[in-house]
């Protein structure tokens, strides 16, 4: 079955749609018509070319023109292909906003967790950057894709690592625990929204089934910060946040194997 899509700039009262629906009611291979009288379109379902419709339009002189034609199929795929890019553009733009916040306000109030929480932010912008590049691409770029994501996070795990453990042999102040816990919120909070715009496209495809671990590690994550904070206050000690510093990047190391094995099926 094919779909074409005509914009007739004309068509703006029933009298017009009436007029068009005589003039391509002889034509067999019609299916089906629809008319959207907002954006003057004319979307026709039919069984063989497109031409002869446009022709019949064009004698009307209602200033038509073609905007896209195509099997059902491949323009429900164009029509995917616009939902990931949009889904993945809003989620890009909420994981590189925390990771700036969680950075500064991570080194600004000494705690290693929001630091953590902040360069896993990262690697989820670079991976959803990614991701739009794989929108509509073969299945080999997306798994190669999948696959750059899950090393670029496990490179970051070990590099997270060696960072907590060298706080660990030195002396570090206690963090503000005011500052995790308020930060670590509002991260959970764009995080949830951002896993919810994910889950809702349903998906099955690998570089947005690797964003959607991604996002699930980072609520994790969040949920983590917020309680090393809590227990930041009740022992006034720094070990809390090296813990939960360590919990992270282990996590994240887990991410990105479940990454690379799926990326590898």
């Amino acid at each position: 079955m094919n779909k074409t899509i005509f914009r007739i700039a004309k068509m703006d009262c029933p009298s017009e749609i009436q007029q068009i629906k005589m003039k391509l009611g002889g034509l067999v291979q019609i299916q089906s018509m629809n008319f959207d009288l907002n954006l003057r379109q004319l979307t026709v379902l039919h069984t063989d070319v497109h031409q002869p419709i446009l022709e019949r339009l064009e004698e009307l002189q209602f200033n038509t023109s073609l905007v896209k034609t195509g099997t059902t199929e491949e323009l429900a795929s164009d029509g995917n292909k616009r939902l990931e890019r949009t889904l993945l553009w809003k989620v890009l733009v909420i994981n590189a906003f925390f990771f700036v916040l969680e950075l500064s306000v991570g080194f600004w109030a000494r705690s290693m967790g929001l630091v953590a929480d902040s360069l896993d932010m990262l690697a989820d912008s670079l991976v959803y950057g990614m991701a739009l590049w794989a929108v509509g691409g073969s299945l080999l770029r997306k798994r190669r894709v999948a696959q750059w994501a899950g090393y670029f996070q496990l490179a970051l795990a070990v590099g997270g690592l060696v960072e907590v453990i060298r706080r660990f042999l030195n002396f570090e102040t206690v963090p503000f625990f005011q500052a995790m816990i308020f930060i670590s919120v509002l991260a959970l909070i764009g995080n949830t929204i951002s896993l919810y715009l994910l889950q809702r496209s349903q998906s099955k495809e690998v570089h947005m089934q690797a964003s959607m671990i991604f996002t699930s590690n980072d609520i994790v994550v969040n949920l983590g910060v917020i309680v090393a904070g809590g227990l930041v206050f009740l022992t006034q000690s720094k070990w809390p946040d090296l813990i939960v510093g360590t919990l992270v990047f282990m996590l994240v190391a887990r991410g990105a194997y479940r990454i690379l094995k799926q990326a590898h099926r």
